[in-house]
């Protein structure tokens, strides 16, 4: 009974959180916290700022912690399953129905209509990624990481990790 109180919780929480983690956190901590009481508001929030601070998607790092706390290993696998078959299943679907229909010139326009879109909300993050490198690093040190970086990356084709981690150790030895 515990595994489908954890799908559930997890599954109605991440489908329901549109746009990704931050809206999901609040359904996370209704379901952990006051519909099961798997943990306490305090519990809670430790767990969110610890999760903070690490790498990837906070809701699966929420589910995998919280499953493995109320039922070890399988309660962690079962709610970070939950935590991205939402997703999975929409993206199946999604792409599902566009390859169904690619050849019709409305999926092609809408398709060709989104990419300037793209291109300028990833253009808009790089802009204030830029403003906060330099606001943290100074002008002189964010120019010669991004001369370096797009030369490591597109002269010398150097895989994207192995220039975050050069970075990295620029910044470690470099930077203080």
């Amino acid at each position: 009974m515990i595994y489908l109180q954890l799908f559930w919780a997890f599954f109605i929480s991440n489908i329901l959180g549109y746009g990704g983690g931050p809206p999901s956190i609040p359904l996370i901590q209704n379901e952990v916290v006051d519909h099961y009481g798997w943990m306490t508001m305090q519990e809670f929030g430790e767990v969110l700022a610890v999760a903070n601070a690490l790498p990837s998607p906070i809701a699966t790092k929420l589910a995998g912690y919280v499953g493995y706390q109320v039922a070890g290993v399988p309660g962690a696998t079962v709610a970070l399953f939950a935590t991205v078959a939402p997703t999975a299943i929409a993206m199946i679907a999604l792409l599902g129905a566009l390859n169904l229909f690619r050849d019709a010139p409305q999926v092609k326009a809408m398709t060709q209509s989104v990419r300037p879109i793209v291109t300028v909300l990833l253009g808009i993050m790089t802009y204030e990624f830029l403003l906060g490198a330099v606001e943290g690093i100074g002008w002189m040190q964010t120019a010669i990481l991004s001369v370096a970086a797009f030369l490591l990356l597109e002269k010398w084709k150097l895989h994207p990790a192995l220039v975050i981690l050069l970075a990295m150790g620029y910044g470690f030895f470099f930077i203080s």
